[in-house]
Order: structure tokens, then C-alpha cells, then sequence
């Protein structure tokens, strides 16, 4: 049985998941998908005939934990700003020097402002977030204050 892309694991407040892949760049999508999963009903937006918007985003930080937090609480922005919703986060390129890493992305939005909104996430938090390479796969550990 294939391992999930992602979980939803408990807390006592707010919405913590862990995401998987076999690379970082899937990990970080799944990251993506649970995190839009909770801010939206993704059966919904899948279904609606709205016509898709991509979004680009591009972000830097010094590690994999600053990255991840950066690129999510980015997603959680742009959504609030744009007031669409997103169904997919795409990563396009990541680039990593000694102590840089640089990631490009987008997310794919439906342009219809009619959705269903199931969590008001109000930010992707550094508390508890982690990154872990077990083997040949890649966790990702992340908390949602909503």
C-alpha cells in the first residue's frame, strides 16, 4: 500500500499535519495540498467550471525549515489578499547553496471568489515545524494557527 501524500495528525487548538514524498520538492508540495486542504473544500473547487489563475511565488531562506514556513505563510497571503481560493501549490525549481536555498512556485487558483471555505488559517507558525529525511523519503511537519 503506497504511503499517503499527507496527514492531518491532533492538537489540542489548531490543524497540524505532517506531509510526505521522496523528495523534498514532493514533500513540499503535499505541504501545499494539506495546507489548501484545510483552508478549502478541495472536491468543491475540483468541480467548479471557474477558469484557473496561477499565482507565482518566489522565496529564500538559509535553511529547509525557514523555506517551508516562508513559502506556506506566502501561500496563506496571497490567498487572503487575492480572495480566491487554491487547490495546488506546484514547485518549480528549488536552488540550494551552502546557506541558501531558493524556491519557485506557483499555486493555481479557480478566478470565482464562490467557494467553501472550511478554516480561517491565520498563519503557518514555526512552532513545531520540521523538516526530517528519514532514508530515501522526506517528512514535513508543520502547525496552522486557525
Amino acid at each position: 500500500m503506497p504511503k499517503p501524500n499527507f496527514r492531518y495528525v491532533p492538537h489540542t487548538a489548531d490543524v497540524a499535519f505532517v506531509a510526505y514524498g521522496k523528495s523534498f520538492k514532493d514533500a513540499l508540495e503535499n505541504s501545499g495540498l494539506a495546507l489548501l486542504g484545510t483552508m478549502f473544500d478541495q472536491k468543491e473547487l475540483k468541480k467548479s467550471k471557474s477558469k484557473i489563475k496561477t499565482v507565482r511565488i518566489t522565496e529564500r531562506a538559509s535553511n529547509k525549515n525557514e523555506i517551508v514556513w516562508f513559502l506556506l505563510q506566502r501561500i496563506v497571503s496571497e490567498i487572503d489578499q487575492r480572495g480566491v481560493p487554491a487547490f495546488k501549490l506546484k514547485v518549480n525549481r528549488i536552488s540550494e547553496e551552502k546557506d541558501k536555498i531558493k524556491i519557485n512556485a506557483c499555486i493555481f487558483c479557480k478566478k470565482s471568489k464562490e467557494y467553501i471555505s472550511l478554516f480561517d488559517v491565520k498563519a503557518v507558525t514555526p512552532h513545531l515545524l520540521r523538516v526530517k529525511k528519514t532514508g530515501k523519503s522526506w517528512s514535513i511537519k508543520v502547525l496552522l494557527d486557525v
